[in-house]
């Protein structure tokens, strides 16, 4: 095993050590948790998440107190995918207002959230995506390193196209998440400096500007074909399943069909965590004179959507990049959806449970909702929270469908 292999899994520190500074249900309301950081304590929480999940970790704490040491000589920093504030609030904090540019859009409402208690810390004025992503260059770039090895090589290659040439990247992530392969995927991609040592089991990579670009490379996108539809179904690296078909997806497919083919001209349709759009690009397939909206909580599988769209010839009305229905979107005949069952590292039914509710409210009288979910999750009990009619459509040995009505 390389020095560089083995700091990484935490299982070395022969790499020379660099001075950190030290750090001493669905309604319910979370409470702030404080985040001591040497420019003032920092108020954060998980908005909309269970209790007692934190809005940050060792991961952000190595990051800030690495990117503190540097702030005096970087002018222009960038946040890279912060997940609930903590980079971005903490380095305003410290530094004034920073550029951040997030995957998911649980961001946006989570900085919203945490600015109320944290008053005087500057929030940017726009939050970007992959959907309309910063242009550099900047002299610090701060990155959550991310759990799958081709979001990681996508990100780093887009990081080297925005770096100052003599810029530095700090890249941070819990040893235990960090994907597999990350050594190769670092040496591809960026320079490697150095690895800080281990600390609360998060690990931070210190790095310069690559020569790898997005440009040409191979593993930009993947995707399969599809049958029904006139063209593969190919999605970008952060986007669930993308290079075969999920065997979840599989079980709901086939009632897609019936569902849309007795609807009226004009009705409306929602593939809801839309991934990379398979469920309405299939449902545009079979019904006419309707309009399929696609909504997920990644700008990267709202780009795949409209990139699939393009491919296949097809029209949508709205692709939304949202956590969930965005209000004032209207109401729906037939919501497709395939919920997604962890956040990050944390797995359970809270993001599931937050679509039941959005859904229940956005069907028409007489709509339905079409869900695939793993058999052990019992998502009957929960769906019954939230819709007055729940009948088993299809099961497998791993999954069940459900269809719900209000």
């Amino acid at each position: 095993m390389s020095p560089l292999s083995s700091a990484l899994s935490g299982r070395s520190r022969s790499w020379p050590r660099i001075a950190v500074l030290p750090f001493t249900g669905l309604s319910t309301v979370p409470s702030a948790e404080v985040l001591p950081l040497t420019a003032g304590n920092l108020k954060l929480s998980r908005p909309g998440a269970e209790p007692g999940l934190r809005a940050w970790d060792a991961a952000d704490e190595l990051l800030l107190a690495e990117a503190g040491n540097r702030l005096a000589d970087s002018p222009r920093v960038l946040v890279v995918d912060d997940q609930f504030g903590a980079l971005t609030l903490g380095l305003a904090q410290a530094h004034g207002p920073v550029t951040s540019v997030a995957d998911s859009a649980v961001l946006p409402d989570a900085l919203d959230y945490n600015a109320r208690h944290n008053p005087g810390i500057a929030r940017p004025a726009l939050l970007h995506s992959w959907l309309n992503p910063p242009e550099g260059p900047f002299d610090l770039v701060v990155l959550r390193i991310p759990r799958h090895g081709a979001y990681l090589g996508w990100l780093l290659r887009w990081v080297n196209s925005v770096l100052a040439d003599n810029g530095c990247l700090l890249a941070g992530g819990m040893i235990k998440h960090l994907p597999d392969r990350s050594v190769d995927v670092f040496a591809e991609a960026v320079v490697t400096e150095t690895v800080l040592p281990a600390r609360k089991k998060a690990r931070v990579v210190v790095c310069r500007k690559g020569q790898a670009q997005l440009q040409g490379w191979a593993e930009s996108w993947k995707g399969y074909p599809q049958e029904g539809l006139p063209a593969p179904v190919e999605a970008l690296p952060a986007v669930f399943a993308r290079d075969k078909l999920d065997i979840g997806t599989r079980e709901l497919l086939p009632l897609v069909g019936p569902a849309v083919a007795g609807l009226k001209p004009g009705a409306r349709v929602l593939d809801l965590a839309c991934g990379n759009g398979v469920l309405g690009l299939t449902a545009l397939a079979c019904g006419s004179d309707i309009t399929v909206d696609f909504s997920d909580v990644s700008s990267q599988a709202i780009a795949s959507v409209q990139h699939n769209l393009g491919t296949c010839g097809y029209r949508a009305g709205q692709c939304q990049h949202s956590d969930g229905i965005r209000e004032g979107t209207g109401q729906y005949d037939v919501i497709l959806l395939n919920p997604p069952f962890h956040e990050g590292g944390v797995v359970g039914d809270h993001i599931a449970l937050r679509l039941f509710r959005d859904a229940a409210k956005h069907l028409v009288p007489g709509g339905r909702m079409l869900m695939v979910g793993n058999r052990h999750l019992g998502y009957h009990k929960s769906l019954k929270r939230f819709f007055g009619k729940v009948e088993q459509r299809a099961a497998s040995p791993r999954f069940v469908v459900f269809e719900a009505a209000p």
